[in-house]
């Protein structure tokens, strides 16, 4: 297939892209490298159409977009801080540019777009998260995303575009860059870690987030854009186990030494415990996430060196 990725060169999107040269399909990328980084690409740089530009730019998705099969909508600002610092951007990059790339799918009459929603969608919730529980979004963020659900939601049955909305959970794994201000806590303490800086933790470091390795993040999604009859499908994306901050910290202290972290008040906007139920991917997908978070964190810590 002719596929695009959008925000191809980031974290996730960039395993994404590997995998799916991987699987002998033609690849845009569309970039505007404000996150990403080409050295991201660099094993398959040579097999990849590459665009610079943003989804914020109605031409510069038409133009990535042209000829193209199937779509993975990548590209966000993926900060719940930044999203409370700065509310107008993150609304025209998150929101502003899903509604772009669904009009150019429309236009382009592309079959499939698959979104990397979030389970920030569903706030602070006691027990396992179901895609048919009320949402709660507690930042400017998790309603971006969950207002481009529903725009997701209404191409199918307007436009004949098919959707499929994966809720990432906490993803983690290699290339997650720990300098940039939306990276995830793994790679923070990780870094931090390896060079011997002390660590602090917001809140009790009780808080309890389900952790998923990018290598089964990106197993849903070829799934995603290969199983047929799942327009207009929510599901969630994780393990369904639930891991302490805490917890998390001491383990990769294990492998890479380290004290007693120093504790800071908790950030405005951050939930207290988040764990998915993953029964819908299971069934609908055909996916179950294989990797541990222990199996996870060895394949970061090989990555770092």
């Amino acid at each position: 297939m002719n596929i695009l990725v959008t925000g191809g060169a980031g974290f996730i999107g960039s395993h994404l892209v590997e995998a799916l040269v991987a699987r002998g399909h033609a690849v845009t990328v569309l970039d505007d490298l404000s996150t990403g980084h080409l050295d991201h690409l660099a094993a398959v740089a040579h097999d990849i159409r590459f665009v610079r530009g943003s989804v914020t730019e109605p031409t510069d998705v038409r133009a990535a977009m042209a000829g193209c099969e199937l779509v993975y909508h990548e590209a966000a600002i993926a900060s719940v801080p930044r999203s409370i610092e700065d509310p107008e951007r993150t609304h025209a990059v998150n929101l502003g540019g899903t509604v772009h790339v669904l009009e150019a799918a429309r236009q382009l009459k592309v079959r499939r777009v698959v979104f990397a929603g979030s389970a920030a969608v569903y706030g602070n919730r006691e027990g396992p998260a179901q895609e048919d529980h009320p949402p709660s979004p507690q930042s400017p963020y998790a309603v971006e995303k969950l207002a481009s659900e529903h725009y997701l939601r209404l191409w199918p049955a307007l436009y004949g575009v098919e959707t499929v909305i994966l809720r990432y959970f906490n993803v983690f794994g290699p290339r997650q860059d720990p300098a940039s201000p939306y990276s995830g806590v793994v790679s923070i303490f990780a870094e931090r870690l390896r060079r011997g800086l002390p660590i602090t933790l917001f809140g009790d470091g009780e808080q309890t987030r389900d952790f998923v390795a990018v290598a089964d993040v990106v197993a849903a999604n070829l799934r995603a854009g290969e199983v047929p009859a799942v327009a207009g499908l929510t599901a969630n994306v994780a393990r369904g186990a639930s891991t302490s901050i805490n917890s998390l910290y001491h383990t990769l202290a294990g492998r890479l030494g380290g004290g007693a972290p120093q504790y800071a008040p908790a950030r405005i906007g951050d939930v207290r415990h988040s764990l998915a139920d993953v029964t819908r991917a299971r069934e609908h997908l055909g996916f179950e996430a294989q990797l541990s978070v222990a199996e996870g964190l060895d394949r970061l810590v090989a990555w770092l060196g």
